[in-house]
């Protein structure tokens, strides 16, 4: 698993986590505002009005209501990016990775409005009856590149187990194991028949599931947040503050938190903002082809939507939970991640200065450190390493404290280790103790800081339960949209049967590997999206045009 997991980072390092690929999803997203004027500033109100159905009509085909369309790309969108992805921006980034969430959000409110516009223009009706749309066909109808189509198609497939399959089962089970003691296999087997029962039903039945969850999943997630954020209402000015502060130098050390330089910020906040809202990605326009529009403008503007009510308020109601209880800069007992455990040679701490400047650089690639990874043999004592202060242990991008070797979880180890450039080599030996912590399970520790006291904590296992399963089941419409497209409807069932497998599978896998596996699959759908909403930025604006010539001016400003 490690070495997988260090193959997918090594291709992440050319794709998502590359220098170039914020700037170009920024980059679209900027040119399309100014390009359109600000469509997200301009028609945000006008938008919420076509939400509501003041200009549907009766004769617009489709297989949805622009809400049940909304409520499945929202479905889409609102999982674990929201819970565990904040987290993890933080846990990588700091408070910096807020802000460029943010502005990932507001520019991509009109990437959106762009992709689901074009793909909605070019939708086309199937073998059984129901719409499909996606870039896809946008791609291989208008483009006539059909080679370019292929490649979004098999990503689109691949994206979906890497974003809305295996991270959304995975994010489940380990909130139920650290809240309710409940065996993530026990977690997987459960949902993954629900899931099942579900996605048979195709996009009517998934409509009217996600219709259902997204309403109450988003009240009871609006009321547990307030209730820490009010709880800790006099840490919520420094929190904006250390989120606008650092947005352009990197996120200063901060207890246990060893600090993050901008660079590293910048890429995880817009990396982890792609996660949550998906602009750009190509794959809410699959879900939004389904509704009952005339016009693919205006299932363009409900779009708009999107990314607003997904990151700009849900993500920033986590990122202010996190961030206000400050247990993001706290260490905690649990169970180390082999793929996140490090072992380092020399003695360093996290309280001396010079020591921490060190840890920084390192934990940042930055070249000059003195850092290097150990090779050799540990001795270990009634589960005790003797290290004999040549050796540091890191986890979870911080100095390790109270580790303990054990077997089975609870008895202690004896004997020796081997440890290879950094990585622990024996399979049957758990490593515990505390350290930073990341993913759902901080934003859960951070709900127990609020008027509901430890309580609280269950609120992430039951709003994620819900979060991340109705992801699931857009996704699954996404990839079998992707499959019709490219073998037609005989391949629907056998990909669902497969969707469901990995979905119980996924719910024992590393956390780590899961989420590298899904940055991935992003980036793989991102790219040619993009580049197929450049080559009709013209068209895009004609169509916007066309649209509120036959709307009229009038009504434009109601």
């Amino acid at each position: 698993m490690e070495a997988l997991n260090n193959f997918l980072l090594w291709i992440d390092g050319f794709l998502g986590s590359a220098a170039y690929f914020p700037f170009i999803l920024l980059g679209v997203g900027l040119f399309f505002s100014l390009y359109l004027g600000f469509p997200q500033v301009r028609y945000f109100r006008h938008a919420w009005r076509v939400l509501a159905g003041k200009f549907d009509r009766k004769d617009s085909q489709g297989d949805t209501s622009h809400f049940q369309a909304l409520s499945t790309a929202l479905s889409g969108t609102v999982g674990t990016g929201n819970i565990g992805g904040v987290a993890l921006a933080i846990f990588l980034g700091g408070p910096a990775a807020i802000f460029w969430m943010w502005m990932t959000a507001f520019l991509g409110m009109t990437t959106k409005f762009v992709e689901v516009t074009l793909s909605h223009k070019y939708r086309v009706k199937t073998e059984d009856g129901t719409m499909a749309g996606g870039p896809m066909y946008y791609m291989d109808r208008r483009l006539n590149m059909k080679w370019l189509a292929v490649i979004f198609a098999i990503a689109t497939i691949v994206s979906s187990f890497g974003t809305g399959n295996m991270p959304q089962i995975n994010n489940i089970a380990q909130s139920m194991e650290q809240t309710f003691a409940i065996d993530p296999i026990w977690t997987g087997a459960i949902l993954s028949i629900l899931l099942a029962m579900v996605i048979i039903g195709g996009i009517k039945r998934i409509a009217a599931v996600t219709s259902k969850i997204v309403p109450i999943m988003g009240i009871v997630y609006v009321i547990g947040s307030l209730s820490v954020i009010f709880f800790n209402i006099d840490n919520i000015g420094s929190s904006f503050v250390s989120i606008f502060s650092d947005a352009f130098t990197g996120s200063a050390a901060a207890g246990g938190f060893l600090g993050a330089s901008f660079a590293y910020a910048f890429n995880r906040g817009v990396n982890r903002g792609l996660f949550s809202n998906e602009a750009g990605q190509g794959s809410a326009p699959i879900a939004h082809a389904s509704a009952k529009a005339k016009d693919p403008v205006a299932e363009g503007l409900v779009s708009i939507l999107e990314p607003f009510l997904d990151t700009i308020l849900i993500c920033t109601l986590t990122g202010l939970v996190i961030l206000s209880s400050g247990v993001w800069t706290e260490k905690f007992e649990n169970n180390f991640a082999r793929s996140d455990l490090d072992f380092v040679v020399g003695e360093y701490n996290d309280v001396d200065s010079e020591d921490r400047q060190e840890l920084y650089k390192y934990l940042n690639g930055i070249s000059d450190t003195e850092i290097t990874r150990y090779s050799g043999t540990l001795q270990v004592v009634d589960g005790q390493a003797q290290t004999n202060g040549e050796i540091t242990i890191l986890h979870a991008r911080s100095v390790a404290e109270d580790v303990r070797f054990v077997i089975a979880g609870e008895d202690a180890y004896n004997g020796q280790v081997r440890i290879e450039n950094g990585n622990l080599i024996k399979e049957d030996i758990q490593v515990v103790g505390k350290s930073l912590v990341h993913s759902a399970a901080l934003t859960s520790l951070a709900f127990a800081n609020g008027y509901f006291g430890d309580y609280g904590q269950y609120i992430i296992p039951i709003t994620l339960l819900m979060f991340a399963f109705s992801t699931a089941i857009a996704w699954s419409y996404y990839g079998d949209r992707a499959v019709v497209y490219l073998v037609g409807q005989k391949g629907v069932m056998p990909y669902r049967i497969l969707y469901v497998a990995g979905f119980f599978w996924a719910s024992f896998a590393d956390t780590t590997l899961v989420w590298t596996a899904s940055a991935v699959a992003i980036v793989l759908m991102t790219l040619p999206n993009l580049l197929g909403m450049i080559l009709l930025h013209r068209e895009m604006k004609s169509t916007v045009k066309s649209y509120w010539k036959d709307f009229g001016d009038a009504d434009k400003k109601k």
